[in-house]
């Protein structure tokens, strides 16, 4: 089946109502190296900047609004259900992520809100970062968490042999509030993740 003109004009009219690139310029995007599995599920911010490489996995939004920024590197993976919106303030994402096997949110929408991510990190499971938030690289969020205001020490990917030597790490489920990890650490919660939980990474996954 294909679609006539017509119903893709106004497909592309309220995309741009709402500030989404048409349907022509989301493909264009291929141009790059990117993959758009399904560009009528995906929806990309016009304003937005999109590196090289990255996978959309069908489900997939980035919101801009025009005070805000919102920025992508290159060689993400973005599982359906990655939800990423940029509305008071910036959101600025490395390279070599993946988002969103289970779900993720990142929502800079409050006054002061900004948000910085790294490259290779993982954050899956539902969680969800808002706030003055900074994940470092290779850090990673595992678990429907509510990450807001933290700062999570960069550290190399989660595949490093030396889990010490790895990003900060927050899983299990619950809210994560104000709270700084450095490379290596750890906090495993329920409910409310707590410094004094903190543990080195070790501790879970023993050095070979």
């Amino acid at each position: 089946m294909t679609l006539d003109a017509a119903l893709i004009a106004r497909i592309d009219d309220a995309r741009r109502a709402l500030g989404f690139l048409p349907l022509a310029d989301t493909m264009a995007l291929a141009d790059r190296g990117n993959l758009i599995l399904d560009p009528f599920s995906v929806l990309i911010a016009c304003r937005a900047e999109i590196g090289r490489d990255n996978v959309f996995h069908p489900g997939v939004t980035l919101s801009c609004e025009p005070e805000a920024a919102l920025a992508l590197a290159d060689g993400n993976i973005l599982r359906s259900g990655t939800l990423i919106a940029a509305e008071t303030g910036a959101i600025r994402i490395g390279s070599g992520n993946r988002f969103g096997e289970g779900g993720f949110t990142a929502r800079a929408n409050r006054p002061g809100a900004a948000i910085a991510i790294g490259d290779s990190g993982r954050y899956l499971s539902g969680s969800t970062i808002q706030g003055r938030s900074t994940l470092g690289s290779g850090s990673q969020v595992l678990g429907a968490i509510t990450v807001d205001d933290c700062s999570l020490g960069a550290g190399a990917p989660f595949s490093d042999p030396d889990p010490d030597a790895r990003g900060a790490v927050l899983k299990g489920a619950g809210t994560a509030r104000g709270l700084t990890l450095d490379a290596g650490q750890v906090i495993a919660g329920s409910g409310v993740f707590r410094i004094e939980d903190l543990k080195p990474q070790s501790f879970f996954h023993p050095k070979p």
